[in-house]
């Protein structure tokens, strides 16, 4: 793994997060606007932090730095994931009613 994929993966893993909450707002006027405006904000701040955190110099494992940064992508990307889920849920129980 390079260090261009690992970019790459940060761009299009946020970005894919960031366009399915944009498609959730359009399709649905009922969001939270407030709560999904929290999710982007959230995404902008991990995509920022990530690439800072490959944009560093490191010292030492290269391999071991950079499996770190894949590891968190994709636990705070799930998590973040896992906030929208129930933010949708929400939303369909709310205009059940």
């Amino acid at each position: 793994m390079n260090l261009r994929d690992i970019k790459k993966d940060i761009e299009y893993v946020i970005g894919a997060f960031i366009d399915d909450c944009s498609l959730f707002s359009a399709l649905n006027q009922k969001a939270d606007d407030e709560a999904l405006g929290g999710l982007f904000d959230e995404a902008v701040k991990l995509y920022n932090d990530l690439r800072d955190k490959v944009n560093a110099k490191v010292e030492g494992k290269k391999s071991a730095y950079f499996a770190g940064i894949r590891k968190e992508l994709l636990e705070k990307t799930d998590a973040m994931y896992q906030k929208l889920s129930e933010l949708i849920k929400a939303t369909a129980k709310s205009d059940e009613k």
